[in-house]
């Protein structure tokens, strides 16, 4: 498998994905949408900094390539730690399958499918995945749990 989608299904952050993203304390102000565009321009700029301060300190993590339940900060980031050092490593949101839902308050969920790609002993290889965030927006690291796996082949 090398492509997730036909051409033109998957997208990348661009220039004005980039216009949404803001730094620092900023955080308090983003929408959901906003959240997992900066969380898809950290991967794709291969920050971990930035990635990993996205993570509430009690954030529970499902990961899409691990069979592992990651709950702490230190298994948090030695799982991203491991996947930013993968070659030709970009992760691009399948358009129309970001869906948000107001929980209460500054809660919310977001959830859709995205496109990992990486190279894997030399060949550039493709995972489409379905995630899902459950948000804290009034705090500066607004992801409280995040679930990721990979899509299964229909029958």
């Amino acid at each position: 498998m090398t492509d997730c989608a036909p051409a033109g299904y998957g997208r990348t952050m661009g220039a004005s994905d980039r216009s949404l993203i803001t730094q620092g304390s900023d955080l308090m102000s983003r929408t959901p949408e906003e959240v997992v565009a900066s969380w898809m321009s950290h991967i794709n700029k291969r920050n971990m900094e930035g990635l990993v301060a996205l993570y509430d300190a009690r954030a529970i993590m499902i990961p899409t390539f691990s069979n592992r339940l990651l709950n702490t900060p230190e298994k948090i980031q030695k799982y991203f730690k491991n996947l930013i050092d993968r070659e030709e490593l970009s992760i691009a949101l399948h358009e129309n399958t970001l869906s948000v839902q107001p929980v209460q308050g500054d809660l919310y969920t977001a959830c859709g499918i995205y496109c990992w790609r990486f190279a894997v002993e030399g060949e550039l290889l493709s995972f489409e995945a379905r995630f899902s965030f459950f948000l804290n927006l009034a705090s500066d690291a607004p992801i409280l749990q995040h679930h990721s796996s990979q899509i299964p082949r229909t029958l």
